[in-house]
């Protein structure tokens, strides 16, 4: 799922992601919520109108959000206060108010309100995020009331193995339609959260939709579809294509290095999107050197169209009974973001 966290996938139009194939896209409850309020949201015939988008639509509960606002907010058992990062307004979030929000937005998948440790929390704080996350589950279903939606739980326990297990074991026995795997990709190594993916997505409902929250890179989708994963959402494919990375099977490539002033071809010759089709990587590199609006455009049609080409290569392998061939290989192809960089990446979006 591309991330329309306002309600837009930044630079593209429904019909560029239409053509590029999405049938489904992910928006916030908190950041609509904010701006422009549910209101106007609801006012204009729902979310799928507002935004002119006939597909799927999923909102992510805010809590991620909120719990990132570690000096803007306060949380108890009941839930969490918190001050607007755009105007400092004082906002009561509760699991009950995050199911009315996104009720009203009319999203076809809402997800419960939880409780989101930091990275590198102890093991007192993920223990104590992992019962309210349960008991704030539990009243979001109590609390839903349209049935032309679909509740999805998350699972969280940080990086503890016993403590996911446990997680999954207890929303599971609820009955969820789908089931999510959230509190990975927020600054741990890839290993724990591979460690994590391989004891916990086994014990979810293999008739259900899992869900692994706010994880992209390319490698870790190959990884997480191995242990059980169906869906993903994530930022980083627009993000980086607005910084002028982007992706192709042998990794990413930066598009405004010198090296690529004057190279004709396309950025990926074995692509097809229309950005590989009509410009060479001069282009880009032009583009993105005079800070032109079409750069971030074309970027982003080309990020979107390299993810999209890799989870229908991905399925066929599965379809096929060849999915472990294809993870080798793609595996001793595609080279990997630095590891250290990499985390400080993430720890700076994490901060901000």
């Amino acid at each position: 799922m591309p991330v329309g966290s306002q309600a837009t996938v930044k630079s593209l139009t429904p019909d560029d992601l239409y053509g590029i194939g999405f049938q489904m896209l992910l928006a916030n409850a908190y950041h609509l919520y904010l701006r422009p309020g549910i209101d106007v949201i609801h006012e204009s015939g729902g979310l799928h109108r507002f935004m002119a988008w006939d597909g799927s639509l999923l909102t992510d509960s805010g809590g991620f959000q909120v719990f990132s606002l570690a000096a803007l907010r306060s949380i108890d058992n009941d839930g969490v206060m918190f001050r607007s990062h755009i105007d400092g307004s004082e906002h009561r979030l509760t699991p009950e108010r995050s199911i009315e929000i996104q009720e009203t937005l009319g999203a076809d998948i809402i997800m419960v309100l939880d409780d989101v440790p930091a990275g590198g929390s102890d093991s007192v704080r993920v223990r104590q995020s992992l019962d309210r996350t349960h008991r704030w589950a539990e009243r979001c279903l109590r609390a839903k009331q349209r049935r032309d939606q679909s509740l999805f739980a998350i699972v969280q326990g940080g990086g503890d193995v016993g403590l996911r297990k446990r997680s999954a074991a207890t929303l599971a026995s609820l009955g969820f339609p789908g089931y999510a795997i959230g509190g990975l990709s927020v600054g741990e190594p890839k290993e724990v959260m591979y460690r994590v993916l391989e004891a916990t997505v086994p014990l979810l409902p293999s008739d259900k939709p899992r869900y692994l929250m706010g994880v992209g890179a390319p490698e870790d989708i190959v990884e997480a579809v191995w242990y059980g994963v169906d869906m993903f959402d994530c930022v980083l494919p627009t993000r980086v294509a607005r910084n002028g990375a982007l992706y192709t099977r042998d990794g990413r490539r930066s598009v405004r290095h010198a090296s690529f002033k004057s190279s004709w071809e396309p950025v990926d010759p074995d692509c097809t999107c229309y950005t590989c089709r009509t410009f060479s990587v001069a282009y880009l590199h032009h583009l993105f050197k005079c800070e032109e609006l079409l750069a971030y455009r074309l970027a982003t049609i080309h990020n979107l169209s390299f993810f999209h080409r890799l989870l229908l290569e991905i399925r066929a392998a599965i379809e096929e009974q060849r999915f472990t061939s294809f993870r080798d290989e793609f595996h001793q192809r595609y080279r990997r973001t630095n590891e250290k960089v990499r985390l400080e990446q993430r720890r700076t979006r994490c901060e901000m």
